[in-house]
């Protein structure tokens, strides 16, 4: 059934018709049309921010917490050009967004006129796709195929710039039904005749490791249960990227942490010296890798992707297969089982052997204060008191990110919302208010430092506008902490810049922002505090004082070798700390 309307109002048609329930925006001359076919109707409920790119990570966290497509409105000019870090965000780690940008008339374009930017040149490089729609016949199919394209294969961003002239046109609206998408349609199933290769080649792994990333939880709940079926079914260890944390339980004996820059000792050694590794959902990125001459360099790879361009791109796969990750992981338990598939169990016990000594080496220790609150205890306390609750977590980007997935433990999918490939600074406070505007009954908490959320700060007022509860939790050290380490460990200790002077009285800057501000300097007193943070029905900052000095470890020179890593106390190599183990590998 057609019906006409104005392009303004098929907008607002279209987002009703895909299920959209949140618009976060900000208002401006060129989408003033859209604002007006909002104001008239109550299907979409429209979020106002207070920056474009808070909007873009608004919907960034409601999209990564919930499965579905992130919608942004903003307008022409500035409004594009400020929604383009979260774009980029959303594009490095294949979140869905479909943004609304304004244009000003057609006649206008190319005539730099008011708030005229080249919307399109300037997103196409941070966007699966984009559109410029200069006919009102266009407008509805435009529309349902952002929405695909966002959401379909490796989930992304898509941008739609409509001048102010089309917003005005009248047209006929067509639902999505009426258009097949026919131009884009991603492998799903992966070639069974390479999954059963690769299923062979796993059967006679005598060092295997699974490494997942973000593909398993963009895939779908069910591609996490297959995952956790197929990792009990092997016996074999798994670690994950920054992204797929979450995937499989952090509880579990099998999960040895993450991997890459920041990971534990036992996840690096066990890629660097596996004879076979499984990938699932994961790009090879260089924070995983460290010097790719020199990345694992004795195994078979399997790697598993929805994206053609991932494959070969940084490392070359043994065995690719291109497909959505639940199918593949279904077809692989199906194969393990029906062809009764069995390890050698003793070759496998030695390679749990190997693995419980770097264990034993206790990667993540650090050094504990009954003066001054440590960084990794904050997170520790924070996981303990909350991981009975339903919990959201989002971050910042720096020292406190890392210490969250290292001491934060995950046992479900969708709960941790960070910036990974991008590492964006400012992400996390906008991206726990779309989590909260989707989880309005859990917990959320955005941990973040000190450095980094002075650069969304104003979207606190956007919490306590639309009464989100959230909870930001600051690791303040007063440094730029993760610029500070990298001066202290690899620049000589010239610390150029990476202090952070004149920093707000946060409890202050809460109550002048009508949140609630919370301070806690001592060890002793955090359990308390934190309880008093959760037990407020308002949004808090919470400004914890930790340990100006501490560094995160492990840490992976960039570009080292995984078994080149930096220790914590010792602050050796790897090789230099593990001697004796090491001739046992060889």
């Amino acid at each position: 059934m057609t019906k006409e309307m104005t392009g303004a109002e098929m907008v607002i048609q279209a987002m009703a018709d895909q299920g959209v329930q949140h618009l976060f925006g900000y208002p401006g001359g060129a989408v003033l049309p859209i604002y007006d076919a909002l104001f008239a109707q109550d299907k979409v409920k429209h979020i106002l921010v207070r920056h474009e790119q808070g909007a873009v990570h608004a919907a960034e966290g409601y999209a990564r917490s919930t499965g579905k497509v992130g919608c942004v409105l903003v307008t022409s000019g500035p409004g594009a050009t400020n929604a383009v870090t979260g774009l980029t965000d959303a594009l490095m780690d294949s979140i869905p967004i479909v943004c609304i940008t304004g244009q000003v008339p057609t006649h206008l374009i190319g005539n730099d006129a008011f708030q005229e930017a080249d919307t399109v040149g300037i997103t196409r490089p941070c966007t699966k796709h984009n559109y410029l729609v200069k006919r009102i016949e266009d407008l509805p199919r435009i529309l349902h195929e952002a929405f695909h394209i966002a959401a379909s294969g490796r989930p992304g961003p898509v941008v739609i710039d409509i001048p102010k002239d089309v917003q005005f046109a009248k047209g006929t609206y067509a639902k999505p039904k009426d258009f097949p998408h026919t131009g884009y349609k991603p492998p799903v199933k992966g070639d069974l005749g390479r999954i059963k290769e690769a299923v062979e080649l796993m059967a006679h792994a005598k060092r295997p490791v699974f490494y997942t990333g973000g593909g398993v939880i963009n895939s779908g709940k069910v591609a996490s249960d297959l995952l956790r079926e197929l990792v009990k079914l092997t016996g074999f260890p798994i670690t994950s990227t920054l992204m797929g944390l979450g995937a499989y339980p952090a509880a579990d004996p099998q999960w040895l942490g993450m991997l890459g820059m920041h990971g534990t000792l036992e996840a690096n050694m066990v890629m660097h010296d596996c004879d076979v590794m499984i990938c699932v959902g994961a790009r090879f990125d260089d924070r995983i890798t460290g010097r790719l001459d020199a990345f694992s360099p004795g195994s078979k790879k399997i790697h598993i992707d929805i994206d053609p361009s991932s494959i070969n791109k940084n490392v070359k796969a043994d065995i690719p297969i291109i497909g959505d990750c639940a199918h593949v992981l279904e077809d692989m338990v199906r194969l393990w089982r029906t062809g009764a598939k069995q390890v050698d169990k003793k070759v496998l016990s030695m390679w749990w052997t190997q693995i419980d000594k770097w264990r034993a080496r206790k990667s993540l220790a650090y050094r504990p204060s009954n003066e001054v609150i440590k960084p990794q205890y904050a997170i520790q306390r924070l996981f303990e008191l909350t991981k009975d609750r339903d919990t959201y977590i989002t971050t910042e980007v720096g020292q406190h990110q890392m210490w969250a997935a290292q001491f934060y433990h995950f046992q479900e999918p969708n709960r941790w919302m960070t910036s990974g490939g991008l590492g964006t600074m400012g992400y996390g406070l906008p991206a726990s208010v779309g989590v909260q505007l989707a989880h309005p009954k859990s917990l959320v908490i955005d941990i973040a430092g000190e450095a980094s959320v002075q650069m969304t700060m104003q979207e606190l007022s956007t919490a306590v506008q639309y009464r989100l509860p959230i909870k930001i939790f600051i690791l303040n050290n007063g440094y730029m902490g993760m610029v500070r380490q990298w001066q202290e460990l690899l620049h000589g200790g010239r610390y150029s810049e990476s202090y952070s002077e004149a920093l707000p009285d946060f409890v202050k800057l809460a109550d002048a922002m009508h949140a609630v501000g919370i301070r806690c300097e001592k060890p002793g007193d955090l359990d308390h505090a934190i309880k008093e943070m959760i037990d407020v029905d308002r949004p808090v900052l919470f400004d914890c004082i930790v340990d100006p000095a501490e560094n995160c470890f492990p840490m992976i020179p960039s570009g080292r070798a995984h078994n080149e890593m930096l220790l914590g106390d010792a602050g050796v190599a790897l090789e230099d700390a593990i001697t004796e183990e090491g001739k046992m590998l060889v």
